[in-house]
């Protein structure tokens, strides 16, 4: 990074109070320390800002400085992303791929100016057929969303264990038992993985298809790994945590008898 600066006036300045700087970058990082000259001999002075970004920077937009781990993507908030980010891992077999993908928790604000969470997060799998050779069906596709809970039990699913989930989308509708959804998952004969496989019966477009794909030890790791991360996003608890030490505070006041602290030990 190249950075000079110059001061501007119309009347001949004494050099002490307005000298000319020069900072250079005194490393090809583009993150390196800056080095100062001066120049008192200059009578006119102009200000100027010249900037030249290094390829390292332009490319690693998001990236932090090793010195400055504070901008780290993992500390950046996500409302303060210029876009929306979009993420989702596939797995492809022969006769079908499954994708899976997070969607986030819902809030809603409250008259007193807090959010609360009005809906948890879930992963949504969607399963497609096999169109031909490494080509996929996505107009067909089928999808059963995960709810935290069917997400715990898939994590805690053991190699030769299997389970079961049943959803009705209309439940509690006029449409009730029109759409039948069952996701079962059960392990592979020879023990190097498991089956999802996905029915859906819908009564009102008179469909009856079943999607299977084979998932293997290390693709299940993946999912497990993927799905024990993004948990407490689900459940809204990050959220919470970002404010966590401003609501230290009101505990600590409210714990004091004169505020009637809601603690369990105060009881």
């Amino acid at each position: 990074m190249m950075l000079q600066l110059q001061c501007l006036s119309s009347q001949t300045l004494n050099p002490k109070l307005c000298p000319f700087h020069s900072l250079s970058n005194s490393k090809g990082n583009g993150f390196g320390s800056f080095s100062v000259t001066e120049s008192t001999s200059i009578k006119k002075k102009k200000l100027y800002v010249k900037c030249r970004q290094s390829e390292y920077y332009e490319q690693k937009s998001f990236s932090a400085s090793p010195s400055n781990s504070s901008y780290a993507p993992t500390d950046v908030a996500v409302g303060t992303l210029p876009t929306r980010v979009y993420v989702g891992h596939s797995i492809y077999k022969g006769k079908a791929a499954l994708t899976v993908e997070p969607r986030g928790p819902e809030f809603v604000s409250l008259d007193s100016g807090a959010v609360k969470l009005s809906r948890e997060g879930f992963v949504m799998l969607q399963f497609a057929p096999a169109a031909g050779v490494r080509q996929y069906d996505w107009s067909r596709k089928q999808v059963f969303s995960l709810s935290v809970t069917e997400i715990g039990s898939l994590v805690a699913l053991g190699a030769r264990e299997s389970c079961e989930f049943f959803h009705d989308p209309f439940k509690g509708k006029s449409e009730e038992g029109k759409v039948r959804k069952v996701l079962k998952v059960e392990p592979l004969p020879d023990g190097s993985g498991h089956f999802f496989n996905l029915s859906v019966q819908n009564k009102l477009i008179n469909l009856d298809e079943s999607i299977y794909i084979p998932v293997t030890r290390a693709e299940y790791t993946v999912l497990v790994s993927a799905f024990n991360f993004i948990l407490p996003y689900l459940l809204g608890w990050h959220a919470y945590a970002s404010t966590i030490r401003a609501d230290d505070t009101a505990r600590t006041n409210n714990a004091n008898p004169r505020y009637g602290g809601d603690y369990e030990w105060n009881r």
